[in-house]
């Protein structure tokens, strides 16, 4: 059955006529997927799907999301993001060679983001909660496993076995927020340069304005990272908090105050 997808004119000129045929005709087009924007579940041959492109310096990764959250369209990424927090166990078939031939990749990982309120010492802390949609492995690896965990711990992130203090601040990382909604997660540049995203949304998220409010108080956000399966999708703020509970007793969560960049 031909997939619901909708292909860009950019798109397009990027993957070539013939892979976009193909695509369209349902060939290479996975049926139900995670939508690359909002993360929840999509189906392409039951509702309109976009086919987007990120593309990095010498990588590209096609990603599907639902029409009503994202256009089909070309996104350019750092090739640091592609090979590391885009990449899938293995990588198999998650990256396309620039030029070359290009394939889908149903199973590349994607970085999943959700906001919440977290209490922590009779106080609410604005939080944004990190878990990636398939095992992240060491850039340049080739075997199995899961690196996402160490990969932050080397670069400053702590160990957290309960939600019983504020971590610390984590400099030359920060949280851009403009005109009330999330844009990006900033790490600090190579050789001490202009910060760059490490993760950064597709179009911006709108938080709420007691999450803001916490924001600009604090003037931090807290942000927290757990390995695929570990948080999953939960609908409430108490549930995010039973779940982040669960991960920290179970060693599989990371954390850090990020500094706020922004209003």
């Amino acid at each position: 059955m031909p997939r619901m997808l909708d292909v860009s004119d950019a798109v397009r000129a990027e993957i070539g006529d013939e892979e976009a045929d193909r695509l369209l005709a349902g060939e290479n087009a996975p049926g139900s997927y995670d939508c690359t924007s909002c993360r929840t579940p999509g189906d392409s041959e039951q509702e309109r799907t976009s086919t987007v492109l990120f593309v990095g310096d010498e990588t590209a990764v096609l990603a599907f999301a639902h029409a009503s959250c994202l256009p089909s369209q070309v996104v350019q990424v750092t090739e640091e993001q592609l090979q590391g927090a885009v990449r899938s166990i293995g990588g198999t078939g998650s990256d396309m060679a620039a030029g070359g031939a290009h394939q889908t990749a149903p199973e590349q990982a994607v970085l999943g983001v959700t906001s919440g309120l977290v209490l922590i010492e009779g106080e609410l802390h604005p939080a944004l909660v990190v878990e990636p949609t398939a095992p992240i492995v060491r850039p340049g690896s080739t075997g199995a496993g899961d690196d996402f965990l160490p990969l932050l711990i080397e670069q400053g992130f702590m160990p957290v076995t309960e939600l019983a203090s504020v971590p610390p601040v984590l400099h030359g990382w920060s949280v851009l927020l403009a005109v009330g909604r999330l844009h990006a997660v900033l790490q600090p540049g190579p050789d001490g340069g202009q910060p760059v995203a490490w993760w950064q949304a597709h179009q911006p998220l709108q938080v709420t304005d007691s999450w803001r409010a916490a924001a600009n108080k604090h003037q931090q956000v807290l942000m927290f990272a757990a390995p695929v399966g570990a948080i999953g999708r939960q609908p409430r703020e108490d549930l995010l908090r039973e779940a982040l509970d669960k991960a920290a007793a179970n060693g599989q969560l990371v954390a850090a105050a990020l500094p706020l960049a922004g209003t």
